[in-house]
């Protein structure tokens, strides 16, 4: 594992490019920012807490 992947602020890019969305199996965009992976097809956003994506759509915010 990488050092990145255990800092909060960012996640390891192998990773973002096998995680889909679990609801719409769609891609996803990672928000540095916010901490969060965007799934602009189910309009949530899904939490990065201590580093691992939660990929639970009842943890996920919804995007307006």
């Amino acid at each position: 594992m990488s050092d990145t992947f255990n800092t909060p602020s960012s996640v390891d890019p192998r990773l973002l490019e096998v995680l889909v969305c679990p609801v719409t199996r769609g891609r996803l965009d990672y928000d540095r920012s916010a901490g969060e992976l965007i799934s602009k097809g189910a309009k949530l956003a899904y939490p990065i807490r201590d580093g691992v994506p939660i990929m639970l759509p009842e943890e996920a915010r919804r995007l307006d």
